[in-house]
């Protein structure tokens, strides 16, 4: 007879059972706009969070060395270096976040092959839920000391035989950018752009990328209020629990704080997002040698392109994956964007999207 190829059912229970869960009752939890799902496992009073992530649900993640051509043939993930269908970028990740002082799950067990993690289960205290119950600032300045403390932990690159963290190159940026104009645009126009109009915009976006300061911190890239939970027991940092990182980068620490104060899924008073902008600055400067400058520029540039991109990858979601729902966050996107392109650093975007999305200008 010939192999049977064992369901996802079968190895997820054989997964667990040596894990030492076998009994376990488990619970779906709310999973992302990803192909990962989770379930909460319970046995013998204790909890964990048991990760799903089908190897073969996502295209490859990009090769070490391969060359932008390359990254292009091999699809969205390797352009934009996801990490895709290797779960070695969580394990590794998750260990080096811990090393450099933050929350990050411990990780109980792990089989790459399978595609199957059980992890340290940190609660159901997103900073989504609990903000209006807790101080708002307090919770947001927390965040960005775990920031700050991630750029000056000084921490070497996550790498073993199966993973090793890459830059977020202009390649992978450019990528992310070019979603507005792939998936954004038609939603919007009822018509793809012309082949013109969209080499002219990836343009302008390599002039504004270029001007970007070279790669110097773990960049997270989803550092927000639904990624991060609320751990009041702990202390300092670690007050902060960080999830949903398999797809960080080595590049800018502007990103992670554009995605915390420009947040897709919640309003951040832009009071608010300013005086934790000088916060940022006041802790990142006590720490060590700090260019405000460089890094407002940076922020303007980071700001914009992720902004960019989400507008891309939500009409994407409503598009491709029949999601819907993804479209209720686009006006808060859309009002983003159109305030980071006031930004004097990015004027040149200003100028092309006055000339042929007028909306974005208003």
């Amino acid at each position: 007879m010939d192999n049977v190829e064992p369901t996802l059912a079968e190895l997820r229970a054989a997964f667990i059972k040596n894990a030492g869960w076998g009994k376990a009752i488990a619970r779906p939890l709310a999973g992302d706009a990803s192909t990962r799902s989770y379930e909460r496992v319970e046995k013998d009073g204790r909890r964990a969070v048991l990760m799903i992530a089908p190897p073969g649900a996502e295209t490859a993640a990009c090769p070490q060395d391969a060359t932008p051509q390359k990254r292009s043939a091999l699809g969205y993930n390797a352009m934009a270096r996801l990490a895709g269908p290797n779960l070695n970028a969580f394990v590794a990740l998750s260990n080096s976040l811990k090393k450099a002082g933050l929350s990050a799950p411990e990780i109980y067990a792990a089989d790459p092959v399978t595609g199957f993690a059980l992890i340290e289960d940190l609660g159901d205290d997103l900073y989504a839920r609990v903000i209006g119950r807790e101080d708002e600032t307090l919770l947001y300045r927390t965040a960005i000391d775990a920031l700050v403390t991630l750029r000056n932990a000084g921490s070497p690159r996550p790498r073993n035989d199966d993973y090793a963290m890459l830059d977020y190159d202009v390649t992978a940026l450019e990528a992310e950018a070019a979603l507005l104009v792939e998936w954004y645009w038609p939603l919007k126009h009822g018509q793809t752009i012309s082949d013109d109009l969209r080499a002219e915009y990836l343009e302008l976006w390599r002039d504004q990328l270029r001007n970007l300061s070279a790669p110097h911190s773990f960049v997270l890239r989803d550092y927000h209020a639904e990624n991060l939970l609320w751990l009041p027991d702990r202390s300092g940092v670690e007050r902060v629990g960080v999830i949903d990182f398999q797809d960080a980068l080595f590049g800018c620490a502007a990103y992670d704080l554009a995605s915390l104060l420009e947040d897709a899924r919640r309003d951040v008073d832009p009071k608010l997002a300013i005086a934790m902008m000088d916060y940022y600055a006041e802790r990142a400067a006590a720490a060590g040698a700090f260019d405000r400058a460089a890094f407002e520029r940076d922020y303007a540039i980071l700001a914009a392109q992720r902004n960019a991109k989400i507008l891309g990858v939500f009409a994407r979601l409503a598009k491709r994956d029949k999601k819907p729902r993804y479209l209720d966050f686009l006006p808060r996107v859309e009002s983003l964007f159109r305030r980071d392109l006031q930004r004097p650093d990015i004027a040149s975007l200003q100028t092309f999207f006055a000339r042929h999305f007028v909306e974005f200008t208003r």
